[in-house]
């Protein structure tokens, strides 16, 4: 009986110690797995952040992108320099005129060029506006107002000009980009007419025809 008792005693003890043992075991598990998880979570932090912080910097990239800067800075600078050269062609028209030097200023001009002038009858190609301007000692004409409008290599424009001869004065016309310089295809030179003297005007303009 006292072996059986030792033997229950013994036998306890070591249930005991395998109960404790298994709490310890699976305290430990517990510890490690809590460990794990957090280990886990802390990981996903850290990933997650740098996904984001590697999103925002090829946004920052994308949108400091120097090619894509430069494509757009490339098309502002293309059409500003453009618009540029083709109002220095006019500059240089009104200056070349007023110094009559006409080789510089029928440089200017396509060589299909078309001058129109403040007659009627005056619609000349190069040939004949040469021949009409070389005589002379040149004419006057001072910017006041210009706008131009681009259609790809074309260039509309309109300006109003200020003549020591005849006061407000006005130029239409176009120029095409030709051979990578912009040369006039068309100037009409015309003298605006107030409304208020407007049919005065026509009428003496009748009555000059009828002569």
């Amino acid at each position: 009986m006292l072996k059986d008792i030792h033997a229950f005693a013994v036998k306890g003890t070591t249930v005991n110690r395998a109960a404790n043992m298994s709490r310890a075991t699976n305290a430990s598990r517990a510890t490690n797995a809590s460990r794990a998880t957090n280990i886990i979570r802390i990981s996903l932090g850290l990933l997650l952040s740098a996904l984001m912080l590697g999103g925002l910097n090829v946004s920052a990239q994308a949108q400091d992108s120097p090619t894509q800067s430069a494509q757009t800075q490339g098309t502002q600078t293309t059409s500003s320099s453009d618009q540029q050269a083709a109002a220095q062609v006019l500059d240089l028209l009104n200056h070349y005129s007023s110094d009559a030097d006409w080789d510089k200023y029928f440089a200017l001009y396509r060589k299909d060029g078309i001058f129109i002038g403040t007659d009627a009858s005056e619609r000349w190609g190069m040939a004949e506006f040469e021949h009409y301007s070389r005589p002379t000692k040149g004419w006057r004409y001072d910017l006041t107002e210009r706008h131009l409008i681009q259609h790809g290599d074309v260039i509309l424009f309109d300006e109003l000009l200020n003549s020591p001869a005849y006061g407000v004065s006005r130029g239409t016309g176009t120029l095409i980009k030709t051979d990578g310089n912009w040369k006039i295809a068309q100037y009409h030179l015309s003298f605006p007419i107030p409304n208020e003297i407007a049919k005065q005007i026509t009428t003496e303009i009748k009555a000059a025809n009828k002569q």
